[in-house]
């Protein structure tokens, strides 16, 4: 074993600041970084062909073209793509991503779109249509989550990354202005949306992490060792994106309110199911402003709401809270300019997209959808249960997280792969995960999906000896100690996207 190895072998039980410390300094080691590049190079090289399938079927244009193309041909090119990409997520074979999938809710929305694709949320004046949609899918939302009579309110955005950044800027500035806090730290699971760490380092609040418990559920009692008087929210998931898991939200919001903090719920995810599954019997805990400590709430209109993909709504106990989350310039020679988030100018056709696909669906539609969702991820976690090598994690609810004690679970994702299937590879622990969609109620998808499972875990126990496509590159990112590597290899990956 030469000195590289041992290092690596013995990384993992240093402090992270001390393996930070060390890595830093082997980078800057001319031979240790060039075996690093090379293999960055390897893995990215086998990605390419599958990130650009197109490159010699279709023009590639890395400058304008001199004269422009005949729309006819650019739509022929758009169509074959799309048939070639619906193909895949048409017939159940992805998680999540695609949320509903029916050609007649397509066209319907792609129509609102047309309508509406001139219009602009930021020019209120010219567009009041725009206003409209927006401020009713705010209330629709709110009046969903326990936000009747409650004062609450929101804002649409454009996904649940930026509801969530919305979010924890509001509570910054909040924390500063009535409490004078300038060094903020927030308190969430390790299991809460990547989206609340991207907040962390955008806005300068210090992100705690505190662990989660056998069932993935975030920890009452680290949440409160964690919090201080510097700590400006506490955060929860219903559920989290990983196992599906909900967290203590009642707890955590009651121990967020006798601090006189914010407490985020992150229904990003569940907003759009959780009320019906709840209507529907099933055991679904209070996360919603029905429980006072809950102070915002982010829900994903384009996952569950079944709106075109662009549109969330984060929701806030109070105008004064929402307050913090806007922008205004009252000296800028331009004249008066306010927003509500982030963007200036906002596509407002998606939000009547949006307003359209939730007046359309109507609430005994939100009901039967979370229904044939719900009865379905039952069948899968029934006979996911039955297969020896696998077990699932935690007790989800539609969001299904399953890992192996005997075999190389990303060996069996790979496996899945080669069959169509698009399934989420995660880590800590190393598992893999399916988000159940209207597009697995249909006809024969969960049969197909555990036939595949089942052929799958049988192929890995029959050729131990392969080493699979992603698997060595799941692996490396599950067990990997140094997470500077890992976050670089990520910005290859996306230095490859960006590739013509």
């Amino acid at each position: 074993m030469d000195f590289e190895e041992l290092l690596m072998k013995n990384m993992g039980r240093l402090h992270p600041r001390i393996v930070a410390w060390i890595e830093k300094r082997l980078k800057k080691i001319p031979s240790i970084s060039q075996k690093i590049e090379k293999e960055y190079d390897e893995m990215m090289g086998g990605l390419e062909a599958s990130l650009k399938p197109y490159k010699d079927t279709f023009p590639t244009f890395a400058k304008l073209p001199e004269a422009g193309r005949d729309h006819k041909e650019i739509l022929r090119d758009m169509e074959a793509m799309r048939a070639q990409e619906e193909s895949h997520w048409k017939d159940g074979y992805v998680s999540g991503a695609v949320y509903h999938g029916d050609t007649e809710h397509i066209d319907f929305l792609n129509q609102v779109y047309a309508i509406n694709s001139q219009s602009n949320p930021l020019h209120a004046d010219v567009w009041p249509s725009a206003t409209k949609f927006e401020a009713e899918i705010v209330s629709m939302t709110a009046n969903m989550l326990g936000g009747e009579d409650q004062n609450v309110c929101g804002t649409v955005s454009s996904g649940g990354t930026e509801s969530i950044l919305l979010a924890m800027k509001t509570y910054r500035d909040w924390a500063r202005d009535t409490k004078g806090i300038t060094k903020p730290e927030m308190v969430a699971p390790v299991t809460a949306h990547a989206a609340f760490d991207k907040a962390s380092k955008y806005f300068g609040i210090k992100m705690v992490h505190i662990a989660v418990d056998a069932n993935f559920r975030a920890d009452v009692n680290a949440a409160r060792k964690a919090v201080n008087r510097n700590t400006i929210v506490i955060v929860g998931s219903a559920p989290s994106f990983p196992h599906g898991a909900i967290d203590p939200i009642e707890e955590l919001s009651e121990l967020a309110r006798e601090h006189n903090i914010g407490f985020h719920t992150d229904a990003c995810l569940g907003g759009f199911v959780l009320p019906w599954a709840e209507k529907l019997g099933y055991n679904v805990p209070k996360f919603d402003f029905r429980l006072p400590g809950v102070t915002s709430i982010s829900a994903d209109t384009h996952k569950f709401g079944y709106a075109a993909k662009g549109t969330s709504v984060i929701l806030y106990r109070g105008q004064g809270l929402r307050h913090y989350q806007y922008y205004t310039a009252s000296d800028w020679p331009g004249g008066l300019y306010f927003s509500p988030t982030f963007a200036g100018s906002r596509p407002g056709a998606l939000s009547a997209a949006c307003w359209a696909a939730l007046t359309s669906i109507g609430a005994q539609g939100y009901m039967n959808a979370a229904k044939k969702i719900l009865e379905t991820a039952d069948v899968i976690k029934k006979e996911i249960r039955r297969i020896p090598e696998l077990r699932i994690l935690g007790d989800p609810l539609f969001v299904v997280a399953f890992a192996s004690d005997t075999l190389d679970i990303y060996k069996v994702l790979d496996q899945m792969t080669r069959n169509k299937w698009s399934l989420n590879g995660l880590h800590k622990p190393s598992c893999v995960h399916l988000c159940v969609t209207l597009r697995h109620t249909q006809a024969g998808v969960a049969e197909r999906f555990i036939r595949d499972l089942k052929e799958a875990v049988e192929y890995v126990k029959a050729h131990p000896e392969e080493k699979g496509e992603m698997a060595p590159v799941y692996g490396m990112a599950a067990t990997m100690p140094m997470r500077g590597l890992v976050g670089d290899m990520l910005k290859k990956y996306l230095d490859l996207i960006f590739k013509v």
